[in-house]
């Protein structure tokens, strides 16, 4: 496999928590972006943990060795209309995105 990924929070979570097979197929990727809203969520759920300075510190390194997409206000406006939908579930009404499912959810 490889191919160019756009991560979301829930790969991100599982890379964080050493999920092997999203290890796998980030090591098989030719690129790999993160959005910046997903990195917004990542510093949330930092914040509110029981270990908030590792926890921050972790998600300092990933944004310090990974390429982020920055959202600009079309972008955020249409994140919110698309999230409307639960589950992840909101990635299927976007037109010619392709999903692949790392994890059972």
């Amino acid at each position: 496999m490889s191919g160019r990924y756009l991560l979301d929070t829930s790969i991100l979570i599982a890379l964080f928590a050493d999920e092997t097979l999203v290890k796998e197929k980030l090591a098989q990727a030719s690129e790999v972006f993160i959005p910046s809203i997903a990195v917004g969520e990542l510093y949330y759920g930092a914040w509110k943990s029981q270990r908030r300075q590792e926890n921050i510190a972790q998600v300092d390194e990933l944004v310090a060795e990974s390429v982020i997409l920055s959202c600009n206000v079309g972008a955020a406006r249409w994140y919110g209309e698309v999230k409307v939908a639960t589950q992840d579930a909101h990635f299927e009404e976007i037109d010619n995105l392709k999903v692949e499912r790392w994890l059972n959810q």
